[in-house]
C-alpha cells in the first residue's frame, strides 16, 4: 500500500468521528459499525435503519405492502425477533401507518432509531477498542512510511 493510499485511509477512518452520517456513508465504516454491534448482540437498530432505506426504494405497491408487513413482524411488533427500542406511541402510530403503507410510512420511526444510534451506539463505537486500535494502527503505518 502506498503512502498516499495509507494517508487517505487514515483520513477516512479519522473522518468517521466527525459525524454519524459520515460513518454510515462510508462502506467500510458502516461495515465496521455493523460488525461491532453484532458482536454485542445489538445490531437490530442498524439493520432496521438499513431495511428502511431499502424499503423506500421499492417501486411496486404490492411489494411495498409485503415488505411493510415483514418489517413490522421483524422489528416493530412487541416481541419481534429483532425488536427496536421505540416508545409505545411511535410503535402504535407506525402500526397504523403500515395498515396502508406508503413510501414514507417508516420515516418517523426510522428517524427515532437513527437518533438513538447517534446518541448511544455511535459514541460507544468511537470509544471501542476495535475503532481505537484501527486508528492507532493506521497512524503508526503512516508514520513509519513517512520517515
Amino acid at each position: 500500500m502506498s503512502v498516499t493510499t495509507k494517508t487517505r485511509l487514515r483520513y477516512e477512518i479519522t473522518k468517521w468521528a466527525d459525524s454519524f452520517d459520515v460513518l454510515l456513508s462510508n462502506k467500510y465504516g458502516l461495515a465496521m459499525f455493523r460488525a461491532l454491534l453484532k458482536t454485542e448482540f445489538s445490531d437490530e437498530n442498524i439493520e432496521f435503519w438499513l431495511t428502511c432505506k431499502d424499503y423506500k426504494k421499492i417501486k411496486s405497491p404490492v411489494k411495498l405492502v409485503s415488505k411493510a408487513n415483514k418489517i413490522y413482524k421483524e422489528f416493530i411488533d412487541v416481541q419481534a425477533p429483532r425488536e427496536v427500542n421505540i416508545d409505545f406511541r411511535t410503535r402504535q402510530e407506525t402500526r397504523q401507518k403500515l395498515l396502508e403503507p406508503t413510501f414514507s410510512s417508516l420515516n418517523e420511526v426510522q428517524v427515532r432509531v437513527y437518533s438513538l444510534m447517534e446518541k448511544d451506539s455511535y459514541p460507544w463505537f468511537l470509544r471501542s477498542k476495535i475503532y481505537q486500535d484501527l486508528l492507532n494502527r493506521t497512524q503508526m503505518q503512516c508514520q513509519r512510511k513517512s520517515f
